[in-house]
């Protein structure tokens, strides 16, 4: 089968419509991939006992001999995954497949003195969870978090361009005080800013303890290693935090912590994209057309909001599956069920959707641009958001019950500057102060955000940019 009809033939739209969209996740998230995590794993396990002086049964392995050893990860290739492949079916069983495997690439080494050294004491559980810590982590942090990172850049370049440029807000749908556009998009760059920092943040937790998290098979064989210590320098060896006190498996939590941090992140851009929408389908914005693009069968004139459509219907697919995942991966049946495992296959797909919204959300917020005009005329349409304006510098000269007064000539009315302009006139106060009320404009009733729109860190004063 060629390589467009295995597209058009992939049950999942991730492997077939959108495979060059996702595809940098399939060195992370593959079967061929956990395969070579899971020797990664082994292989650092094995080094590891050669370099501790109490695990007298294995020989200290020479730079050249654990140089050999890590290249059969770090050059691990088709062949390899297919020759494990081939081990998991005859025995049943993926991770000891790898040990298999590992013995006859010892054997052709000429290291076959160290093949009881291969998986020593250790449950599947220990490599797997590893295994998936590495890819979880790495996934994140050389995939993930740069798609978000990119997102984070354009909306900061949106923020910083329109900082002042008015627009009406609108709260409850309707018409309500002026704000800008570069405001609103600070408000999501902030957000999306803090749930990007959890997500970086969050450690990637592993355990290398045994059968049922006691250290058994290691105390019995070799009660005088320090195996607690042992434990917690190796994992901590491959970049993750040390669990001790686990059942036979990793309980998942921060996995969940992570997934729950994940489906924030989605959550917001799921917002971003729906304002997004609103604001193209009001007319705010326009989008850059893509040559040969079609928006409608039927109705030649259209620039369909497609991009922001696809992000929201497949950050949506993510949080499902996110959402699942933080429920059912940190409950495990006492000391060990297998439910989690088929669970955790799914992680790749999950990724999978939600860096295909990044993408997607990016590719739209890059090509929008404002319509000012059309945001002008919007203000100038209505002046009756300046009500709130009036009836405060109204209570702040001591003008009688001024909130009420305004409600009477503003609630559910289409006003113009003018039928304002005559109320003022009406007033008994000051003529300073009729001044300062026939100087609003919805256009500069905009209060501090253009400042707010720049605003690098939320809560630390001052610190404008």
């Amino acid at each position: 089968m060629s390589d467009n009809m295995a597209h058009l033939a992939a049950l999942s739209p991730l492997d077939g419509r959108y495979r060059n969209d996702v595809a940098g996740l399939a060195s992370y998230f593959s079967e061929a991939a956990l395969f070579r995590y899971r020797l990664r794993v082994e292989i650092e396990y094995l080094i590891f006992l050669s370099r501790s002086p109490r695990v007298g049964f294995v020989p200290a392995l020479d730079v050249q001999q654990q140089a050999s050893l890590r290249a059969l990860y770090r050059q691990f290739s088709d062949a390899d995954a297919l020759a494990i492949s081939a081990w998991d079916r005859k025995v049943n069983h993926d991770v000891k497949a790898v040990e298999y495997w590992i013995r006859a690439q010892l054997d052709e080494l000429g290291l076959s003195k160290w093949n009881e050294a291969v998986h020593f004491a250790l449950t599947s559980e220990d490599v797997n969870n590893l295994a998936y810590g590495l890819m979880v982590r790495e996934a994140r942090d050389l995939v993930i978090l740069p798609a978000i990172g990119a997102i984070l850049g354009r909306l900061r370049e949106l923020a910083d361009a329109e900082a002042a440029t008015a627009m009406l807000a609108r709260t409850h749908g309707q018409p309500a005080t002026p704000t800008t556009f570069g405001k609103e998009i600070n408000v999501f760059f902030a957000r999306l800013r803090r749930a990007n920092d959890e997500i970086l943040n969050l450690k990637i937790t592993g355990k290398l303890n045994g059968a049922s998290g006691t250290f058994a098979a290691q105390q019995i064989a070799l009660p005088e290693v320090d195996w607690i210590t042992f434990s917690r320098a190796f994992v901590r060896s491959l970049d993750l935090e040390p669990l001790l006190l686990t059942t036979q498996i990793e309980p998942h939590d921060n996995l969940a912590a992570l997934c729950d941090a994940l489906k924030r992140a989605n959550t917001i851009l799921i917002d971003l994209c729906q304002d997004i929408w609103r604001y193209i389908s009001d007319g705010y914005l326009t989008q850059a057309q893509r040559a040969g693009e079609v928006g409608s069968s039927t109705m030649p004139h259209k620039v369909n909001p497609i991009d922001f459509e696809n992000a929201e219907g497949n950050l949506g697919i993510a949080n499902a599956l996110l959402e699942h995942f933080a429920r059912k991966l940190p409950i495990s049946r006492l000391q060990r069920d297998l439910s989690d495992s088929t669970v955790l296959r799914n992680l790749g797909p999950t990724f999978g959707y939600s860096l295909l919204g990044y993408q997607r959300a990016l590719r739209g917020l890059n090509k929008i641009a404002v319509r000012r005009e059309t945001l002008q005329a919007d203000l100038i349409a209505h002046p009756e958001v300046l009500a709130e304006a009036l009836q405060t510098i109204l209570r702040r000269v001591g003008y009688p019950e001024p909130y009420e007064a305004l409600k009477a000539l503003t609630r559910g009315r289409a006003l113009n500057l003018a039928d304002l302009h005559r109320f003022i006139e009406t007033l008994a106060i000051d003529e300073s102060v009729k001044a300062e009320l026939r100087a609003l404009d919805p256009s500069s009733y905009t209060g501090l955000a253009a400042k707010l729109a720049r605003l690098r860190e939320e809560g630390t004063p001052g610190n404008w940019a």
